[in-house]
């Protein structure tokens, strides 16, 4: 299955002037199109900071998502520290220059133009033609960080990504994890393609234990599921 991280670049989350909403929805979509998103980080808006982290990320992953950063304002850094991580130069794309000419007309400036220079070799994918292209640096897709757009340009180029989405499973017990933790131990050694997560509820009264299994295999998933239900005693 294709792998994933996400880079969430910003100085005005890390300094909590806004809440991050982009991860938490990367995280929800990356599932349902069968993703497997291994990281997610919050970074400054640094060029420094933005190539040591795409270029560490880069080449342990399908897929890595930015967020934020390519404005024309002078903090938006983000176009140069993906060139930097991959050692190119920003160029200007004629596409996107016609593009921000077309829909700006006599209001057009050098700033807007700015958002039409991108990583040197970069690509436009553009399925949907009244859509901005996304850009992708080699693996890098570099998304907006304005949640609104993200979301649209995100959708717009999902189908090129997608695997094949989990499928879940879930026990609720009001034994406590020592003493079911030999039993899932068990579990995941004789069904390896299932993941299963152990998650406490103390809020709950009595406290109780979140069994979750998740897995792409239906045959060894309910298998899994039905000999949990044997050992553990459900509520």
């Amino acid at each position: 299955m294709p792998t994933a991280a996400a880079i969430i670049i910003g100085n005005e989350i890390l300094s909590a002037k806004f809440a991050d909403e982009n991860g938490p929805w990367l995280i929800k979509r990356c599932r349902e199109l069968g993703i497997d998103l291994t990281r997610v980080s919050i970074i400054s808006d640094d060029v420094d900071v933005i190539a040591d982290e795409v270029r560490s990320v880069a080449a342990s992953v399908d897929y890595v998502f930015t967020t934020g950063g390519i404005g024309p304002t002078h903090d938006d850094l983000t176009m140069l520290g993906i060139a930097a991580a991959f050692d190119v130069e920003l160029v200007t794309s004629p596409v996107l220059k016609d593009m921000i000419e077309a829909r700006m007309g006599a209001d057009v400036n050098e700033e807007a133009l700015s958002m039409a220079k991108i990583p040197d070799g970069a690509d436009l994918w553009q399925d949907n033609p009244v859509k901005f292209p996304v850009v992708v640096c080699r693996n890098v897709l570099i998304f907006p960080g304005v949640p609104a757009y993200l979301r649209a340009k995100f959708d717009d180029i999902a189908p090129r990504l997608g695997g094949v989405p989990l499928q879940s499973r879930k026990l609720v017990t009001e034994q406590h994890e020592p003493e079911i933790a030999a039993t899932l131990r068990t579990a995941a050694e004789n069904w390896p393609s299932v993941t299963i997560g152990s998650y406490p509820r103390f809020e709950t009264n009595p406290p109780s234990v979140i069994v979750a299994l998740d897995g792409r295999d239906t045959e060894s998933l309910d298998a899994c599921y039905q000999w949990l239900r044997g050992q553990i005693k459900a509520t």
